[in-house]
């Protein structure tokens, strides 16, 4: 049996026993959050809520915070993604997917790419607020401004509340993992080659370190499918109740959907003998309630393979496909790019 105790990645939630367990209540998928520079397993609070018991929910807890506060934070994306790769590996096998933002965006596709490599690849990969790997971080470093700069930043963005702005006496431990993980982020360098993992790619209309027609182009860090979502808010949007609401959902219908119980199983081994004449068993019949559209994700052409011999053929605009637009727009994955804040 493989171990579930290791501080790189804390179950949060109070939904899905062991993976080794047996019975009706065991897990049958796994979710990998992977919070902002600094973030600590808290972040993700939001997303217990919405998470159902059957997915094991795990975040990442990096050192330097949270219960590994006393160890040193590290400043590299490589030993980073080690430890969580390590950690993912030594949990039971499921199937999973991940989410990272902002930074953790950096460590999820590092961290898709190595489970990758393992023979364990995820069945997806969440991106948001992050700008892709060929667009590499630019000066001004944040990991070289003052404490008084770095706090003024992260008001700015909505980091943290506007009364702390003066008392870095605070808030500074948590600005040395900050600075850590930033550091990590910044010297970090485009991989030469990228994933097969489809890739979801996720931003906010208000992001102010994050220009959102650069999104699209993390399509580029795929062979498989790619879709993109902007929602409202800033640059922490993705722990808003709504939107890991959205994002889970997502998930849990199109890449781990649960698996049937047994009454469902009688109703669709019932449903398969009125298939359409002639039509395979499970095919149903034109109007009738098995005849469903694909996933909106899958529906999204396939990009050429990543690389100076993989070059794209133009891809011709579709409509939008039909989402909730009082929170979300999905986008085509043909956007024009232009420069802007490197965050």
């Amino acid at each position: 049996m493989r171990t579930t105790m290791n501080p790189w990645l804390l179950k949060v939630g109070g939904g899905a026993r062991p993976a080794a367990a047996a019975g009706p209540d065991a897990p049958w998928a796994r979710l990998v959050a992977l919070p902002h520079a600094g973030g600590w397993p808290s972040a993700f609070r939001s997303w217990t809520r919405v998470v159902p018991a059957g997915v094991e929910f795990l975040v990442a807890q990096l050192p330097g915070r949270g219960l590994r506060a006393a160890e040193p934070p590290l400043r590299r994306v490589e030993p980073l993604v080690d430890g969580l790769a390590r950690a993912l590996t030594e949990r039971e096998p499921l199937p999973y997917a991940i989410v990272g933002h902002s930074f953790g965006s950096v460590l999820g596709y590092e961290l898709t790419r190595a489970m990758e490599r393992a023979g364990l690849p995820p069945r997806h990969l969440v991106v948001s607020a992050r700008q892709p790997p060929c667009f590499p971080s630019e000066p001004p470093y944040g990991h070289r401004r003052t404490d008084a700069e770095m706090l003024e930043h992260l008001v700015d963005i909505g980091g943290i509340a506007p009364d702390l702005l003066h008392r870095a006496d605070l808030v500074r431990p948590a600005l040395a993992a900050i600075r850590a993980d930033l550091e990590a982020m910044e010297t970090y360098e485009r991989p030469a080659t990228g994933t097969g993992v489809p890739i979801l790619s996720l931003g906010a209309a208000d992001d102010p370190i994050v220009v959102a027609d650069r999104l699209h182009l993390w399509s580029l860090e795929t062979t498989g499918p790619f879709a993109r979502r902007l929602f409202t808010g800033g640059h922490f949007y993705l722990y808003e109740p709504y939107v890991a609401e959205a994002v889970v959902t997502h998930l849990t219908t199109h890449c781990f959907p649960r698996p049937a119980t047994h009454q469902e199983r009688i109703h669709i081994e019932h449903h398969d003998r009125t298939a359409a004449p002639g039509g395979p068993p499970g095919m149903a019949r034109p109007g009738s309630a098995g005849a469903a559209d694909a996933p909106a994700l899958h529906r999204h052409e396939r990009p050429a393979p990543r690389g100076a011999a993989h070059q794209r053929e133009p891809v011709a605009q579709r409509p939008a496909d039909a989402v909730d637009h009082r929170h979300l727009r999905l986008h085509d994955r043909r956007v024009p790019g232009h420069h802007g804040d490197p965050r």
